[in-house]
């Protein structure tokens, strides 16, 4: 029964904590041109401006997918508890405990972070917390690693 109370108290959290973030920010479309085998493609992403404070990507996994050919960015799994990971995670840090883990990111708020979770609420509460807290360089995977197996990707399942 105990269980059961921390399961609904951790709802009733995330759930007030998920309506306060929607109405702080706005989603416009950028298309991006991208040239691949030759040919020229375009792709929409999703531009989420934060109420005065900036702004952060969503991506689909294509995309990231490319990106980690040529990996530039810190790669962030902000799920919690761990339901795996995709290659090349670089730090693991619960999406609500974001802030306390500052020292684990670059001083530097231009670095390129991306972040993903499972299916990407938790990602999108911590991308608005690294937009608020200054930096300008935040991508989040859309869908999470749902997606990401959806679009023929591997999920890795390591011991945590």
């Amino acid at each position: 029964m105990q269980k059961i109370k921390q399961a609904f108290v951790l709802f009733l959290s995330v759930f007030s904590l998920s309506i306060s973030v929607m109405n702080t920010y706005a989603m416009s479309d950028i298309l991006i041109a991208q040239q691949k085998d030759g040919k020229k493609t375009t792709e929409i992403q999703k531009e989420v401006r934060v109420e005065k404070d900036g702004s952060f990507l969503k991506i689909d996994a294509s995309a990231l997918a490319e990106m980690l050919k040529k990996k530039d960015f810190i790669f962030i799994n902000v799920h919690i508890p761990y339901e795996g990971e995709i290659e090349q995670t670089d730090l693991f840090i619960p999406y609500n405990e974001i802030e306390q883990n500052l020292d684990k990111l670059s001083r530097n708020k231009d670095t390129k972070i991306v972040l993903y979770c499972r299916t990407d609420w938790m990602s999108d509460i911590a991308a608005l917390t690294l937009v608020k807290l200054g930096y300008k360089n935040v991508w989040r995977l859309k869908g999470g690693m749902i997606e990401w197996e959806k679009a023929g990707y591997e999920r890795l399942y390591k011991d945590r």
